[in-house]
């Protein structure tokens, strides 16, 4: 069986993404093991102040499984001042001003290494990053967990409306800032997004992942079998999981859900 802490077979490297302004960022590439990756998810974790991180869970899940059961490449990174078992990149948290560099230079690490078919994937703060930033010609589309859309403006909106790029909305019935029925009408400012609801979910999709997963699957690798696999026939380890467990239930603790 698959687990929460199992980790598949994928080739998987540590990186220093360098931003326009100087400063180094923690970072991990996993990629198939035994073929070419089909697609490419550069993700932008959620708010570093609240826990987030490139080892919040479902990044995590996704790095140690994605390679291996979707042929997807999975590029994971701390924005600039936040810490996790990875390490610690430079500089401080800029409130979501600083990070345009941090995004730059995972969407340029991707390009120049030819990752293919590169999708950004935002949770919570980096939903505000994906679409305030994100919206490059090297960028195929947006898949968006827990969008809060406090941040992100209008006009950020009508660059990705303006785009046609793809764009996909993942909102918990019972999140904390933005539920489907308000999202399906902030949304409408990009015709071809999509906002999916999903059932029994919260911002922190604790318990959710894989259904997060298959989503997120079904847009960049419409190709792959879905539900993704829950048993493994092969090579497997473990992580460890308990690392993690208090930034998990941490993250956004001191918010009340209605």
């Amino acid at each position: 069986m698959i687990r929460a802490n199992s980790i598949l077979p994928a080739k998987r490297e540590a990186l220093r993404l360098e931003t326009a302004d100087g400063l180094g960022l923690v970072g991990e590439l996993a990629v198939p093991a035994d073929r070419d990756p089909v697609a490419t998810l550069v993700c932008l974790h959620p708010l570093p102040t609240h826990g987030g991180m490139m080892d919040s869970h479902i990044y995590r899940k996704a790095a140690w499984r994605l390679p291996a059961l979707a042929g997807i490449a999975v590029l994971r990174f701390n924005t600039r001042g936040t810490s996790s078992v990875q390490g610690t990149s430079d500089g401080a948290y800029d409130h979501g001003v600083g990070e345009r560099f941090d995004v730059a230079a995972a969407v340029e690490y991707a390009e120049f290494h030819d990752l293919p078919n590169i999708w950004l994937l935002g949770w919570s703060f980096g939903t505000e990053l994906t679409l305030k930033f994100g919206c490059e010609p090297a960028v195929e589309g947006a898949i968006l967990l827990s969008p809060p859309l406090k941040k992100a403006e209008e006009a950020d909106l009508a660059v990705w409306a303006e785009s046609k790029k793809p764009v996909t909305a993942l909102v918990p019935e019972f999140d904390d800032y933005l539920r489907p029925a308000e999202a399906r009408e902030r949304f409408a400012a990009i015709p071809q997004a999509e906002v999916v609801g999903v059932d029994g979910a919260k911002h922190l999709w604790v318990g959710h992942a894989e259904r997060a997963l298959d989503e997120i699957v079904r847009r960049v690798a419409p190709g792959v079998p879905l539900p993704l696999p829950k048993e493994w026939d092969g090579e497997m380890t473990y992580g460890d999981a308990s690392a993690y467990a208090d930034r998990t239930v941490a993250a956004f603790a001191d918010v009340p859900v209605t």
